[in-house]
């Protein structure tokens, strides 16, 4: 049987899913601590978080199952022309299948008909396999953080330029 992927905007019924699906992934790479999106308060309605102008979250579904996400926002007392690609999760038995690279181009896409000029991230220096996506993917590393995310746990920053 051949894997059936599905990506579409989050819903409000995707809300324990998705919330679960960050919540663990973080546990499983040590980041279910203070300064993660493990305690974020829109960890818990992703739904209601992406509701805004130029923000979008989309959920990605391996035969009908929810498996992940990933999101465009604002970046939080930034730059107005950067947006922030945030909760980026996929559920370990999705991995190696493209999924995160889709839901990475859909996003980006996103952010480039929104009209950002930059997009930033920040992740854990041990989530190898998501970095060497993004540095595949035009991201470069900085030496310092960008905005205001309240991620402090993270120590990888990184910015794409949307016009490459």
């Amino acid at each position: 049987m051949s894997a059936k992927i599905e990506i579409r905007l989050i819903r409000h019924k995707d809300n324990n899913s998705i919330a679960t699906i960050i919540q663990t992934t973080l546990m499983e790479f040590d980041g279910n601590k203070s300064g993660t999106a493990f305690h974020d308060k829109s960890t818990t309605d992703m739904y209601a978080a992406y509701q805004g102008e130029k923000e979008v979250y989309f959920v990605a579904l391996l035969n009908d199952e929810l498996i992940g996400g990933c999101g465009i926002k604002k970046l939080d007392a930034g730059n107005p022309e950067i947006c922030e690609l945030q909760k980026m999760y996929i559920l370990p038995k999705a991995r190696g299948m493209k999924i995160g690279k889709i839901l990475l181009d859909k996003c980006i896409d996103f952010a480039r008909k929104s009209d950002y000029k930059q997009c930033y991230l920040e992740t854990f220096p041990h989530m190898y396999a998501a970095i060497e996506l993004y540095k595949r993917n035009n991201f470069c590393t900085l030496y310092k953080t960008l905005g205001n995310t309240g991620h402090t746990a993270c120590d990888v920053w990184m910015l794409k330029d949307l016009n490459i």
